[in-house]
């Protein structure tokens, strides 16, 4: 069994934002030589997050107003987290709903999705470096 590792990198330049990364991710299946395993990609920080779903504005905007009304940004006192210091109490909750990873099945050299499926990197605290793994493994 081969095993295949790399760190993607991402800055956003808005405290949040939706980056379809599928592209990033077919790249490194090609670069892994990998053709049947399979395909982890995770967010490696508390405040971001790894999903699939359809690459379609119109939802974007859905989980955007979605996410502000379970976890509001402000005030920001609503969250004790924020007593530390800190101001992204609402972050690390959002991460918690749109998820910390996806796996992905690899057949015939290609990411098994269904229709419309796409992976996307979700930043909740965003402006800053963070890395997404990369973590292929199979024959």
């Amino acid at each position: 069994m081969k095993s295949y590792r790399k760190e993607l990198w991402f800055q956003i330049p808005a405290r949040r934002g939706f980056v379809n990364i599928t592209a990033d991710i077919e790249n490194c299946l090609a670069d892994s030589g990998i053709a049947e395993g399979l395909c982890l990609v995770n967010a490696m920080h508390i405040t971001a997050s790894v999903f699939i779903n359809d690459d379609e504005s119109g939802l974007h905007a859905d989980f955007e107003r979605w996410l502000e009304e379970i976890a509001p940004h402000q005030p920001l006192d609503l969250y004790r987290h924020n007593l530390t210091g800190e101001d992204n109490g609402d972050a690390h909750l959002k991460r918690t709903v749109m998820g910390r990873e996806v796996v992905v099945a690899v057949t015939e050299g290609r990411l098994d999705f269904g229709p419309w499926e796409q992976i996307f990197y979700g930043e909740f605290d965003g402006r800053r470096r963070k890395r997404v793994l990369v973590k292929i493994i199979g024959e």
